[in-house]
């Protein structure tokens, strides 16, 4: 009972940052500073989200973006993680590899849209492309840094009990690296969201990006903030998605 008491604290205090930011922020503004035509307080904000909420606007903006994130997110991360365990346990894959990761990991991926567009049109294709690039790198980076890292004993001690190149992948080594995988995945997930709504701006017609530039152009700062406040709040439950998922996934780690 008390673990139970103890998560629901840690849950509780999880919002607590985000509410107080909203608190002062309207405060702020209620005692006048700021111009509330250019930065809408929370319960203007509100007032706009409740109606793009009604007229299904929010939600298929949304829903697009969420696809896109999805999409690309799968495509970007499985074989960055396979190729990550391989690049640990083959050092020629290793060496083929790290200086290609070396030499584009730095580069910007949004600066890689127009050659998408050029390559797959101004459909979702290249926004999906895009966020899987982005989502490719840091993936790979940081699975093959904690596979790289397990303890050395682990690997002789599969090795002795003749485990096989398959167990060595799928039991030794994807599981030692798992909390690398992890952490991965979360930074992935944000620059996807990065990539994905900076894309949108300039090169769709839908989707949050669209959303929020268009509003701009449009001087609609109330649903400009609509916009940007719904990527945070899907960044807030995608990471506390992701916190639950890492528990259930490495019990180890969270005792």
């Amino acid at each position: 009972m008390s673990g139970l008491s103890a998560k629901t604290r840690d849950r509780a205090l999880y919002l607590i940052s985000p509410l107080v930011l909203l608190l002062v922020w309207q405060l702020l503004l209620m005692a006048g500073f700021g111009d509330r035509r250019f930065i809408p307080a929370p319960s203007d904000i509100a007032v706009r989200f409740w109606r793009l909420i009604q007229s299904g606007e929010l939600a298929t903006h949304t829903g697009v973006t969420l696809l896109r994130v999805a999409a690309g997110f799968v495509i970007g991360a499985i074989p960055a993680v396979a190729m990550g365990l391989l690049m640990a346990m083959f050092k020629p894959v290793r060496i083929f590899f790290d200086p290609l990761i070396a030499a584009l990991f730095p580069i910007p991926k949004i600066a890689l849209m127009p050659l998408l567009l050029l390559a797959l049109g101004f459909g979702d294709a290249s926004k999906i492309a895009l966020v899987a690039i982005a989502v490719f790198f840091p993936v790979i980076v940081n699975t093959y840094a904690g596979a790289s890292n397990i303890e050395k004993i682990y690997w002789d001690v599969a090795k002795n009990y003749g485990a096989s190149q398959l167990v060595m992948f799928t039991r030794v080594v994807f599981f030692g690296a798992l909390p690398m995988i992890f952490a991965g995945l979360r930074i992935a997930l944000a620059v996807s969201f990065i990539v994905l709504v900076a894309a949108e701006f300039v090169a769709t017609k839908s989707g949050l990006g669209y959303l929020i530039w268009n509003s701009w152009e449009l001087l609609q700062v109330d649903v400009m903030f609509v916009g940007i406040v719904t990527i945070g709040i899907i960044g807030l439950i995608t990471s506390a998605l992701f916190q639950e998922i890492e528990r259930w996934a490495i019990p180890w780690k969270a005792s």
